[in-house]
């Protein structure tokens, strides 16, 4: 571990600390969403849980970070860490069907939670999609511009961060504040051991 990396989760640790970060109201854990094999699942399931979401495509010229997702994914998901993708052909570049997605990802062996496709922007958006870019008003903090954008939303279901597509999963920006959000529960939980 470098002392660039340290020194970088501890500021965004003592920002999230300082500031009680939270970009939305309310919590994710409210909605509930569709899975890519038509179930409906609550959100609920991943309380506790440090969640990327991101809005996937099959045929983007981004779909190969699908690579570097199972990657974090796989580096994390026993520290409570999980990838939810929302496929969308919002901007023409998905599958016709759920089952197409499905069998397309299966090529990339992943094995982190994948949901039916639907709109990440405008009026019919997703509910997961209207809390992570409107506020508790509903007024747009910024529609989605492309695919692979990504959100990391902390245990409690607040959204902290947002990454646009060029970012990829695996590069420091991403990685340092999903451990600066590790290093914030182990905070909260040394004070509330010592309570």
């Amino acid at each position: 571990m470098s002392v660039k990396y340290i020194y970088r989760c501890f500021i965004t640790l003592m920002l999230f600390m300082m500031l009680s970060f939270s970009i939305a109201s309310g919590s994710i854990f409210e909605i509930k969403a569709t899975s890519i094999d038509g179930r409906e699942v609550s959100l609920s399931n991943y309380k506790g849980k440090i969640l990327l979401i991101v809005n996937t495509a099959s045929r983007c010229g981004f779909t190969p970070q699908y690579k570097s997702l199972e990657k974090i994914f796989k580096k994390y998901k026993e520290r409570n860490f999980v990838v939810l993708a929302f496929p969308s052909n919002d901007f023409r570049q998905e599958l016709s069907t759920n089952k197409e997605i499905r069998d397309f990802c299966e090529v990339y062996d992943l094995s982190f939670p994948i949901f039916a496709k639907g709109k990440v922007k405008g009026f019919e958006k997703q509910p997961v999609f209207k809390y992570l870019t409107e506020d508790s008003n509903g007024r747009s903090m910024g529609e989605i511009r492309w695919n692979f954008e990504k959100f990391l939303v902390s245990p409690e279901g607040k959204l902290v961060r947002r990454f646009r597509s060029s970012l990829d999963p695996n590069q420091d920006d991403i990685t340092s504040a999903i451990e600066s959000l590790f290093l914030q529960n182990l905070v909260y939980a040394y004070k509330n051991i010592i309570k």
